[in-house]
């Protein structure tokens, strides 16, 4: 018997409609601390963890962002995102995503860059609980992504080989990610990076949002 498919769910533009939240946040974090970055330039950083972020942010603008600075912005982040959750949503087809999967009892978890009470508004959104799912957080992990520590840490709480695991995701940080621990990566159009981007990344297959793979599901889930 061929194993089962488990699945590794990244959050932000994969299951919920969060990712442009996340970019207006940064960027009012950002203005608050008088550094300058065009929108189009934070979105391109969307999935990173948040202190890669920063670093990657003072390479490009030339600034040195002191730990001080980083806190304050992380902070500021936090606050405005808080204050932009009535705009967050599920994704289409995410919630009938996830029931599908437990109805046919394949195992699933999320793992997310972003940190618990972030992580909490967009389960929120997916009428979900903390208490009721695997979920691995920014906290949990020594380092984010592109660094695959999140996924590995999501196939240890299933008990599952990693490579046996999909890991679905909608940046190129979740494809590369996927790649270095030899899962399979999933991409989805949702959260703005295109198709060629993400297979380059090293998706094997792409879709639109989580109704389009709920549509395919047979393309690449293996089933008992």
């Amino acid at each position: 018997m061929r194993p089962q498919t488990s699945f590794i769910f990244d959050l932000d533009g994969t299951l919920t409609d969060s990712v442009y939240q996340n970019v207006a946040a940064w960027k009012v974090a950002l203005d608050s601390e008088k550094i300058p970055l065009a929108m189009w330039r934070i979105h391109r950083k969307i999935g990173m963890s948040g202190g890669l972020m920063l670093k990657t942010l003072s390479r490009e603008t030339g600034l040195q962002i002191t730990e001080a600075q980083a806190e304050r912005l992380s902070a500021r982040h936090a606050e405005v995102y808080e204050e932009l959750q009535s705009q967050i949503i599920a994704l289409p087809g995410a919630v009938e995503l996830l029931e599908t999967l437990d109805k046919e009892k394949l195992k699933w978890c999320i793992a997310t860059s972003g940190g618990l009470s972030t992580a909490t508004i967009n389960l929120k959104a997916l009428g979900l609980e903390i208490k009721d799912i695997n979920l691995i957080t920014r906290d949990d992990v020594s380092y984010g992504k592109p660094d695959p520590d999140l996924f590995l840490t999501g196939a240890r709480k299933l008990d599952v080989p990693i490579e046996e695991c999909l890991v679905i995701g909608d940046a190129i940080w979740d494809m590369l990610a996927a790649r270095r621990c030899k899962a399979t990566g999933i991409g989805l159009l949702s959260g703005g990076y295109d198709i060629g981007e993400l297979e380059r990344a090293g998706a094997l297959r792409v879709y639109e949002d989580p109704l389009d793979l709920l549509n395919h599901l047979d393309e690449v889930a293996s089933r008992p």
